[in-house]
């Protein structure tokens, strides 16, 4: 195969609107895989949010990855060796807590199968606890109860209003976070450096292969990294414009099994020129 190494975003990529991932979709990533391809889950999520549905395409018996919070953390599934983490410098959680007071954001953080929040009935929590499907700790007091070291916090809002949140964060740590949109609402704020490109950069380096062999998938703001870094980098039909403009091809969107078409497509000896045109 001219590309060997999937690589997957999972909301609104490899999973429906039901956070589903279908039966063809599968099957035709089980062929892949006993083809010999290696599939990479790259997600925002948690790794415990990640790691369903590896299990479901039965990554740890093809020899598969899960890079979750953004690439902060890559799991090889296979053995569950964590071969890259990165956390958040001393006190970013403190600093990002009087951030989401004068800008009026929910703040959350994750430990262990654990969602961390003052707000845990605030509509965007509610929407990653549906993602992850993990369980929300209330705390009291979010400066003093997390004094652990974490991945990952996310700041969230409506989108249009986080958008001019954004830049003040990113402003206000002055390069030295990588702070970006998962979803409109969804603004994480991870360790310098990271981001999925980076970290699947770093994933080749230890399958000692390049991006010429890599194809990714994905659908929001945090994906445009590896689609321009992949050697094919395809869009969602459902994706966000920006996204969708710095890619090499459009797939039907995540409600039609775009994954699986162009998948299959390419399994078949189709070119990925063939496929321009269609969506």
């Amino acid at each position: 195969m001219q590309y060997n190494i999937l690589v997957l975003d999972l909301d609104g990529t490899l999973t429906n609107q039901k956070k589903e991932i279908t039966p063809h979709t599968k099957e035709v990533l089980k062929a892949f895989q006993e083809a010999g391809g290696t599939i990479v889950l790259a997600s925002g999520r948690p790794t415990y949010g990640v790691a369903p549905l590896a299990e479901e395409l039965e990554l740890s018996r093809y020899h598969g990855y899960m890079l979750s919070f953004n690439g902060a953390l890559i799991t090889a599934c296979e053995s569950g060796e964590v071969v890259f983490e990165r956390m958040l410098p001393e006190g970013v959680p403190q600093q990002l807590a009087d951030l989401a007071d004068t800008y009026h954001t929910a703040l959350l953080t994750y430990q262990g199968d654990e969602i961390l929040t003052e707000t845990p009935d605030n509509q965007y929590v509610l929407k990653e606890v549906i993602c992850t499907k993990m369980q929300v700790r209330r705390l009291s007091d979010f400066r003093r109860e997390v004094n652990f070291p974490v991945v990952k916090c996310m700041l969230m809002e409506n989108g249009v209003y986080l958008a001019g949140v954004e830049e003040k964060v990113r402003d206000y740590f002055h390069g030295e976070l990588s702070v970006l949109r998962s979803e409109p609402y969804f603004l994480e704020v991870m360790p310098k450096g990271i981001d999925k490109a980076a970290s699947l950069d770093r994933l080749l380096k230890i399958l000692g292969t390049d991006r010429s062999r890599m194809m990714a998938f994905g659908d929001g703001f945090n994906d445009r990294s590896m689609l321009e870094f992949a050697g094919l980098g395809v869009a969602m039909q459902n994706g966000q414009p920006a996204i969708k403009a710095v890619a090499d091809l459009i797939a039907p969107s995540n409600e039609d099994d775009g994954v699986a078409y162009v998948v299959e497509s390419l399994m078949l000896g189709k070119r990925p020129e063939e496929l321009r045109g269609f969506y």
